[in-house]
């Protein structure tokens, strides 16, 4: 294994190109050496907080360009950065900061009042940073991140240093159970989502030997970044010295994504199925040749299928993009892809496996390719240590086939004979709307409440967009 470490490759990246953009929000732009410093302003804070190695920095904000700056301190520092729904409830809140372990949470101030009812059930969290969003002022338990940020004065590195076994940590959106913390190192996952750009890091390699003589490509999730279709992406374009950009609107709006496109030259961008395609493609059929999109390069949509009408038709527009559908999650990535362009458009739910994927049958062999036998898809090479914190999950879910360590998250799938996947879908019952998975129990627990309801059972229907 190597040695890559996000916070080294970033730093090299502000030392050649300080000058190029790094984060643009609407009318923020935040050039390379100005996050560089800024992260060392939030790193240096945690540090003299009393933080300890390793100790988990949850953000819990909306798309802006604070959430990947504070991830950059985060990593700075040696410590985990810890992805928050902002969607969740209170009881869901503590669940998850208690969970992590987190000794800090950076979050909009539209959500004070809600931090503030539960605060006291956390006292593992030593610091809290509000960032100004118009809403709610700085309370007096929190600090002001802008002033903090800029308090940045010199390059920081942490007294126990930084290594590639440094962790990243993505808390799944519980599929199956309670949110997990799913544990990648840094010098796996570098090496993993670079490779799915086609712009490889080594196995081995040194941070010296990075060079940087341009921008890099630019990246919009259009999705949230508290998910990892929005977060991921972003962490490869950065470390290929790009730049994000993130919407200003807070509800997706298509009309804003285009723009933002034609204005900024975006190249890459993350989206999560027809929840977003529909709309893209009903703005882009009611005002046919608005938008300039000859820039962008490719579009990628995980977490839920997309549709292959959807997919055909947004070529028509722009013909000369790449759309992947990726078949990944959070514990798993590289499962398989479908693709589409240059005058075709792969099936819906049809993919090709992944460099490392497999199926598995039920004895945990791997299976081959003739009379369409249905198994568990399993992926192996580079891949997350385990569950956070959670032995018996990790145990059930990377497996050891035939010598070699795979993570087997439960989803179902057909070989077909001449080696593609159809996916079936997890083998449970959560329901998967628009990327969001939601418990039927739980939908069913809470209409039981209700005096007038004796029973009740939830079940996911069709919808055009969801």
């Amino acid at each position: 294994m190597g040695n890559w470490n996000y916070a080294d490759v970033w730093e090299r990246v502000a030392d050649q190109i300080p000058q190029e953009d790094c984060l643009i929000h609407g009318d923020r732009r935040l050039t390379w050496g100005e996050v560089d410093r800024r992260a060392d302003g939030i790193a240096q804070h945690l540090l003299t907080a009393g933080l300890e190695r390793q100790h988990a920095v949850a953000q819990y904000l909306y798309n802006c360009p604070e959430y990947m700056e504070s991830m950059f301190a985060a990593f700075k520092g040696a410590y985990v950065p810890v992805n928050t729904n902002y969607r969740y409830t209170a009881d869901e809140l503590r669940y998850l900061w208690d969970n992590a372990d987190a000794g800090a949470v950076v979050f909009h101030g539209t959500f004070v009042d809600l931090i503030d009812s539960i605060r006291d059930s956390l006292p593992k969290i030593k610091v809290w940073l509000w960032v100004d969003d118009g809403s709610n002022p700085c309370p007096d338990w929190a600090e002001d991140y802008q002033a903090v940020a800029n308090s940045g004065a010199s390059r920081v590195v942490p007294p126990w240093g930084r290594t590639g076994d440094d962790l990243n940590m993505l808390y799944t959106g519980g599929t199956t159970g309670m949110p997990k913390g799913v544990m990648w190192r840094q010098d796996d996952l570098i090496v993993v989502l670079s490779g799915a750009l086609a712009t490889p890091y080594p196995d081995e390699g040194d941070v010296a030997d990075l060079v940087f003589a341009g921008p890099g490509p630019k990246f919009c999730p259009a999705c949230p970044q508290m998910h990892g279709t929005g977060n991921f992406p972003g962490l490869s374009a950065m470390s290929l010295g790009g730049s994000i950009v993130t919407l200003t609107q807070r509800s997706f709006d298509a009309s804003e994504l285009l723009d933002a496109i034609e204005r900024e030259g975006i190249n890459l961008m993350s989206m999560v199925g027809d929840a977003f395609g529909k709309p893209i493609l009903k703005a882009l059929d009611a005002q046919p040749g608005k938008w300039n999109l000859s820039s962008l390069v490719a579009v990628t949509s995980s977490g839920v299928m997309w549709s292959e009408e959807v997919k055909q038709r947004m070529l028509e527009h722009h013909p000369n993009m790449v759309l992947n559908d990726a078949f990944s999650s959070s514990e798993a990535l590289g499962m398989g892809t479908s693709q589409s362009g240059g005058g075709s458009t792969a099936k819906t739910a049809r993919f090709q496996l992944g460099e490392h994927c497999v199926v598995i049958g039920d004895d945990n062999t791997i299976l081959q390719p003739g009379g369409r036998p249905q198994g568990r898809l399993a992926v192996g090479g580079r891949q997350p240590l385990g569950y956070y914190k959670d032995e018996a999950k990790t145990a059930s879910t990377f497996l050891v086939i035939e010598g070699k360590r795979y993570s087997c998250p439960g989803d179902f799938a057909i070989v077909e004979d001449d080696g593609s996947i159809t996916l079936l879908g997890r083998g449970s019952v959560c329901i998967n709307t628009g990327g969001e998975k939601v418990f039927p129990e739980e939908v069913e627990e809470a209409l039981k409440t209700h005096p007038s309801v004796l029973d009740a059972v939830a079940v996911g229907v069709p919808d055009e967009k969801f």
